[in-house]
């Protein structure tokens, strides 16, 4: 009985672990995955934001931008390769996230979050408030985690979190 009482236990205070760990945020139809943002040193002029977006809708959405307080403004911007040379801009007509479709906001992709003249630089570890805007989901509040330089983000599939 003891060992029984012992194992629920163990396993009642993992899933609390698990679940205070991971940050997944929804909205009508539209869930935010893992709002996540890499530690970069004091003097960088910018941070990026990433994420996993889900339209389990039948219409489609759009990220048209968002805030946040560390920054002066929160853009979405696009990568772009043309003639051997990447390129970034904003997207003035934001990101449309298609019915049933999941968009990935990664550093390594096409499009991510850009965060504009920081008035702070969270360390790995912290979390940081944001708010993204959809054109009909509305206004979102979320917490980007700040993971250290190199340390690979958690997938958005791997782990259940809370719904907002």
């Amino acid at each position: 009985m003891r060992k029984k009482m012992l194992a629920m236990g163990l396993a009642i205070l993992t899933t609390l672990a698990a679940s205070a760990n991971a940050h997944d945020f929804k909205t009508g139809t539209i869930e935010i995955k893992h709002p996540w943002s890499k530690a970069a040193p004091p003097v960088a002029p910018v941070l990026g934001g990433y994420v996993t977006i889900v339209n389990t809708g039948t219409e489609p959405d759009r990220l048209l931008g968002g805030s946040s307080a560390i920054a002066e403004r929160l853009e979405i911007h696009e990568s772009k390769t043309e003639n051997g040379v990447a390129k970034m801009r904003p997207l003035k007509d934001g990101l449309i996230i298609g019915p049933g479709e999941t968009v990935k906001l990664e550093p390594d992709g096409s499009a991510h979050i850009m965060f504009l003249k920081p008035s702070k630089r969270p360390a790995a570890g912290e979390k940081f408030p944001g708010t993204l805007v959809f054109e009909k989901a509305g206004v979102v509040n979320v917490e980007f985690a700040v993971q250290a330089m190199g340390e690979q983000p958690q997938k958005a599939e791997d782990h259940q979190g809370h719904k907002n």
